[in-house]
């Protein structure tokens, strides 16, 4: 008998802290291990990390990784941060590749490439959000692959 697994959601909040990408990665891949999805892990990992680097790099505040499966077999992978600005690249479904000779830049190209779908949502009420912005992307169920 098939049995339906129900959807789940973790959100892991995080200082600003040069430690804390990296603890968010290994969260996640606990996260997934628990829930029987190791051939999401590479891919997903991937994607926190261009995510919560940026977050990190780009924001003064605290940030929190967001991740949830709606579905059997996919998984959105999202950051929150204190900052409404989207992104260059993020939002434009066409962005440029960054020249080869530029040391940044590289990491939403990373997402765009990697993702099944992707997307940022502008927070602007201060209640439970807190503001900001959300920037996710989903893997799995087929295609992009990375």
């Amino acid at each position: 008998m098939a049995t339906v697994s129900p959807s789940w959601n973790y959100t892991l909040h995080l200082p600003h802290d040069p430690r804390a990408p990296g603890i968010a990665r290994g969260a996640l891949r606990l996260i997934l291990a628990a829930h029987e999805m190791p051939e999401l892990t590479p891919t997903a990992e991937l994607l926190a990390a261009e995510l919560l680097t940026n977050s990190h790099r780009h924001t003064k505040g605290p940030y929190a990784l967001r991740v949830r499966s709606a579905e059997p077999g996919r998984l959105r992978v999202a950051v929150w941060d204190t900052d409404p600005r989207v992104p260059p690249g993020f939002s434009e479904r066409e962005a440029p590749t960054p020249p080869l000779d530029e040391e940044g830049g590289r990491g939403l190209h990373l997402v765009r490439s990697c993702a099944n779908a992707w997307g940022a949502s502008v927070l602007r009420e201060l209640g439970a959000s807190k503001g900001g912005k959300l920037l996710w992307a989903e893997c799995g169920g087929g295609a992009p692959t990375c």
